[in-house]
């Protein structure tokens, strides 16, 4: 997916996110392990969010294991920096079609 076409992802991810009540906390999230697209909370829970969207093939297939060891890695890094303790889980965004599928506790 182009950086470009990343953004606009994610810009309709976080209106998504909103009108199911999240609060967005900070997009593009940068570590030296790698980014976490969207930190959102909703009930006293940090969401971080991996967006993926495309139209050639299926975007969840693009969230490999390297890639959510990287996202952990990165998350450890803004839990640290932002002396934050409070429950988190990893989730996916994916969006096709010009719909949203959230894919929850994309770890387990």
């Amino acid at each position: 997916m182009s950086r470009k076409k990343g953004y606009f992802a994610e810009d309709l991810g976080c209106k998504y996110l909103v009108n199911l009540g999240f609060e967005i906390i900070k997009r593009n999230f940068y570590s030296k392990y790698g980014e976490v697209d969207i930190v959102a909370s909703k009930d006293s829970v940090l969401h971080f969010f991996e967006v993926k969207s495309s139209e050639r093939f299926e975007p969840i297939y693009a969230i490999t294991p390297k890639k959510i060891a990287k996202i952990v890695k990165t998350i450890e890094t803004f839990l640290s920096q932002y002396e934050i303790d409070t429950p988190y889980c990893i989730d996916a965004l994916i969006y096709k079609n010009g719909k949203f599928e959230w894919i929850k506790n994309i770890t387990l």
